[in-house]
């Protein structure tokens, strides 16, 4: 499984021209499912994700995350948008390899359980649709970009 956090300003998903999903201040979350993933991977990296601290201190140090912002008050959301391009493998050639990528029935359930164990936590999420063709609109706070992987390594 792999994630590409970027903390924002704002961001907005839309699936032909409707939005579907809009956060203000927080995280945009893409999802990539790898053949092999399952519950246990969504799991340690959904927890991940809500505790990890790239958010500002009043030091200005990225000391705090998602969850230390809600339990302040503050303002902040996630949104999670699937992308299996994520999975892309371009070492050979000059057309990206999908093969590592999970077949959308195994991907879905998981894309989803993430999304739950997210708002499990106490985080208010917003997502993409699955499988869609989507527009994604982002202003990204930093900027400020990181890509998680489970397993590590």
């Amino acid at each position: 499984m792999r994630v590409v956090l970027q903390r924002t300003q704002r961001a907005t998903v839309r699936v032909q021209d409707e939005v579907v999903g809009a956060i203000g201040p927080g995280v945009l979350v893409l999802l990539g499912v790898l053949d092999g993933d399952g519950v246990a991977e969504v799991e340690r990296l959904a927890s991940k994700v809500a505790q990890f601290r790239f958010f500002a201190d009043a030091e200005g140090r990225m000391n705090r995350s998602a969850l230390d912002l809600r339990a302040a008050g503050e303002e902040v959301g996630v949104l999670v948008v699937s992308q299996f391009t994520l999975a892309a493998d371009g070492r050979k050639g000059r057309r990206p390899s999908f093969d590592r990528a999970a077949a959308p029935a195994l991907a879905e359930p998981l894309y989803e359980h993430f999304c739950a164990m997210l708002r499990a936590a106490g985080l208010p999420v917003e997502t993409g649709l699955f499988g869609a063709s989507m527009a994604i609109e982002l202003v990204n706070d930093g900027p400020a970009t990181f890509v998680l992987d489970d397993p590590a390594g």
